[in-house]
């Protein structure tokens, strides 16, 4: 197995918690951290390429990338959030999650795509840069915005896509 991990990579999982998978031909970048703490779980297929400085943190969910995913500078995977009840610290809420995120093969995801709990990014779709996924993004697709939303599907021709 060949993997690249470049230097100032932090790959870190709490004792007792879920695994850190890298597959064949995985390379990570510098200054990206992979933390995985209760419940959590990190998978990573072969052939994907996380650029510099991503922070990818599952906590209370797994994140799972498929393979030949294109993961660019600066993204953001949370697979938990913290709770919010009024007159409650934050630092003392407990850890919440809508689920595993879910990147599908094929997939790219642009420069600083924040990625939350619960979401599934279909095969092949692509997410605009500075995008934030809050929803499931269907196979093939290109979604883009903040909360991000599907624009167009990567079949469309160029003469539909000036149409609109």
């Amino acid at each position: 197995m060949h993997v690249f991990i470049d230097d100032r990579v932090l790959i870190y999982q709490e004792p007792g918690c879920g695994p850190v998978e890298l597959g064949d031909r995985v390379k990570v970048f510098e200054d990206t951290h992979i933390m995985v703490g209760p419940e959590g779980g990190v998978s990573i297929g072969s052939g994907t390429s996380i650029h510099r400085g991503c922070q990818i943190d599952s906590y209370k969910a797994p994140i799972w990338v498929g393979c030949g995913v294109e993961i660019a500078a600066r993204c953001d995977f949370q697979s938990f959030d913290h709770g919010i009840t009024p007159n409650v610290p934050i630092a003392k809420q407990p850890l919440t999650t809508k689920g595993p995120i879910i990147i599908e093969d094929g997939a790219w995801l642009g420069y600083g795509v924040i990625v939350l709990s619960g979401v599934r990014i279909g095969k092949g779709a692509v997410i605009g840069a500075g995008s934030v996924v809050t929803k499931d993004v269907p196979a093939g697709s290109v979604a883009v915005g903040v909360p991000a939303r599907v624009v167009r599907m990567r079949s469309d021709t160029e003469e539909s896509i000036d149409a609109e």
